[in-house]
């Protein structure tokens, strides 16, 4: 445990620059929410230090098997780190901010076609919603999906280049799927194939069915307001992210079934050469 503690204490403070980068980048930010902020940063950091610096396994999958999650972890860091940026420009200023707010119109005005993802984040909105509001959403949600399909592309790229998920040490399932029960019954590659499918299939549909959901909630209760910078930050982080990171889940596990199906065939190979050499 004492080995992984200095590790898990990295881990903890990028987390907790995570959740307290929206609110120190804008001036904006009122100081109303600074004690959820402190508690929600805390407790984040506390499970991050259980969660790494412990033998067993707990909730976290591929722990042991990176880059999965820092991967995962550097997508969600860069998507709320540039919309932050964005939304900066608006009582800060700078030739950065301009860099990022002209760079999200751009993105976000090429990804906004009909049925596109980004359409249907502005198409949720209700009517009467101020034109500035869409725009920033439209913005943030055009630079955030192209964030998140450029870390699923390098992700797949990652793998190939270093055939994870085999490394320096041999993969122990138990550790890095703690949530997966080998036992539960049926075929072990079969279920880890049929989990991948789910998770790709469903991590390209989560994009388009978020926003139409939230359209359907808010005709039947109260519509979703984005006027806060910083919600509309976690909002859009979180719609760009959760699908990327099912996607990223689903192509992980599909390595995993095949690594198992690769020892599977040169095990049964090497018992058919020591039956032919005794026989």
């Amino acid at each position: 445990m004492l080995s992984r503690l200095p590790a898990a204490l990295v881990r903890a403070a990028l987390v907790v620059m995570l959740i307290v980068m929206p609110y120190a980048l804008l001036p904006s930010a009122s100081g109303d929410n600074t004690q959820i902020i402190a508690l929600v940063a805390i407790f984040s950091a506390l499970f991050t230090i259980v969660e790494y610096s412990s033998n067993s396994p707990s909730l976290v999958e591929f722990r042991d098997a990176p880059p999965f999650n820092r991967m995962r972890f550097s997508t969600l860091f860069a998507t709320v780190l540039c919309l932050s940026i964005i939304f900066r420009g608006g009582d800060a200023p700078s030739a950065v901010t301009a860099y990022f707010q002209n760079s999200g119109s751009a993105i976000g005005a090429a990804i906004d076609f009909p049925y596109s993802p980004v359409r249907l984040m502005v198409l949720m909105m209700p009517d009467g919603t101020d034109i500035s509001v869409i725009q920033r959403l439209r913005d943030a949600a055009g630079l955030a999906y192209l964030v998140s399909i450029f870390s699923v592309i390098s992700f797949v790229i990652l793998l190939r280049l270093n055939q994870w998920p085999r490394r320096t040490a041999a993969f122990n399932v138990w550790v890095n799927l703690p949530t997966f029960d080998p036992t539960a019954g049926g075929d072990v590659v079969r279920r880890l194939e049929r989990d991948s499918r789910i998770n790709v299939i469903l991590g390209f549909l989560l994009p388009f069915l978020v926003p139409a959901v939230i359209k359907i909630v808010s005709a039947f209760g109260t519509p979703i307001i984005l006027d806060n910078p910083q919600t509309l930050i976690w909002t859009v982080s979180a719609w760009a992210f959760l699908p990327a990171s099912i996607l990223m889940r689903g192509v992980a596990l599909s390595r995993v079934a095949q690594m198992i199906r690769m020892q599977r065939a040169r095990a049964n190979e090497r018992s058919a050469a020591d039956d032919g050499m005794y026989q």
